[in-house]
């Protein structure tokens, strides 16, 4: 038997962001259940930023390869791996595949998917973001590549309008975060206080990647962190503080909520300062284990989401609205447009109705899981075909 090849791009065995390494380890569930169904061995083979982490992904299936901008240029690099593959999968990151990061972010995704599309290797775009594009040339380049692939697949309805917005007219797949699968394992319940779980952004805290509020918050973040965690504990909840993107090596530390959280427990210390996690799952077990949850980083909620913990997002861009409310879950506050004082009163109230808002969650759930079937089963059928052409 023939193995069927798949590469993975622009995911991460090993990301400090646990969500970027939520959605990888996610996928690769996708692709042995496929594997498993189809009765055909599927090698993965993951082109991976170099990191300091170990790994939260393995086993005989995987391959783990360094990227870098050498690797990148390198014919013998990644559009020698591209050539060898049967298939490559690329999930942007979740929400990179737009101009808002700057356009070095956005020149390394082109950059691969277009060696992907010189190879003459089927592309899938997996469930993720897209858009919004505010460059004419960064809107015509990503028609373009959507264009060429075998499927793409949007994680939301504000993902879908933004590429008919462009002008892409090709089929789409409308799909949910695959995230919604990640694997992870439930506490038991204990007695006790109510436990709160409050995801800081170490990314927000510090006013964004440059300090200068580039995300265009209209509140003070800090500031309203320190009122939700003083009014929870007046409620006589256990807070507990909960980070998911972890700077392991010292890079990048403006980015790091365990950084962040250790700062407010030192000023609060009758929180409860969760671990370091290693690995999404890990961080997605302990979520579970909360009876509340508000955070700003998006996977988190989707951990808190999708393991039945009642949630309140809170969005510093469209994605968390364009997700959860695309699945029906309408809760999200929105930090760059609302108040401070609007935004607490919001997940104040959500606390307080957090047994209806569990109810809203599983109806939701099963919506985005419906939605998340459709993308499995266009990525099956591939696989099938490619199979088939083996023979």
């Amino acid at each position: 038997m023939t193995p069927l090849k798949i590469c993975l791009i622009l995911h991460s065995t090993r990301s400090d962001n646990l969500g970027v390494g939520a959605l990888t380890v996610s996928e690769v569930e996708i692709i042995r259940d496929i594997a498993r169904d189809l009765d055909h061995r599927i090698d993965i083979t993951v082109m991976d930023w170099t990191d300091k982490r170990t790994p939260y992904v393995g086993g005989d299936d995987i391959t783990i390869r360094d990227l870098d901008g050498r690797v990148m240029i390198n014919p013998r690099g990644y559009f020698a791996q591209a050539r060898r593959a049967d298939l490559v999968i690329d999930i942007g990151g979740g929400d990179s595949f737009a101009d808002i990061y700057g356009g070095r972010r956005l020149r390394r995704m082109f950059i691969l998917k277009y060696l992907t599309h010189l190879a003459r290797t089927p592309l899938v775009m997996a469930p993720q973001t897209i858009g919004p594009f505010t460059n004419k040339t960064s809107a015509f380049f990503a028609k373009l590549s959507m264009k060429l692939c075998a499927i793409v697949t949007t994680r939301d309805d504000l993902s879908t309008k933004a590429a008919r917005d462009m002008g892409v007219t090709r089929d789409l797949v409308i799909g949910s975060d695959v995230a919604l699968r990640l694997p992870y394992d439930a506490p038991a319940k204990t007695d006790g206080p109510v436990k709160i779980g409050l995801n800081v952004s170490g990314l927000l805290m510090g006013g964004g990647y440059t300090g200068k509020n580039e995300f265009g918050l209209q509140m003070d973040y800090p500031g309203l962190i320190r009122d939700l965690i003083a009014d929870f504990q007046s409620l006589n909840a256990e807070v507990h503080l909960i980070p998911h993107v972890i700077v392991a090596d010292g890079r990048n530390a403006g980015e790091d909520d365990y950084r962040a959280s250790q700062a407010l427990h030192a000023e609060f210390p009758d929180t409860v300062l969760a671990p370091a996690f290693d690995s999404p799952s890990a961080a997605k077990s302990y979520i579970a284990g909360m009876d509340f949850f508000a955070g700003a980083r998006m996977h988190a909620c989707i951990a808190a989401f999708s393991s039945g913990v009642p949630v309140i997002p809170m969005a510093y861009s469209r994605k968390f609205a364009g997700l959860f409310g695309s699945i029906g879950y309408n809760h999200t506050v929105d930090c760059t447009s609302e108040t401070a004082e609007a935004i607490k009163s919001k997940v104040i109230a959500g606390f307080e109705n957090r047994i209806a808002l569990t109810q809203e969650a599983k109806t939701a759930l099963q919506t985005g899981q419906t939605r998340l079937k459709t993308y499995e089963s266009a990525l099956k059928n591939l696989c099938a075909k490619l199979i088939a052409a083996q023979s």
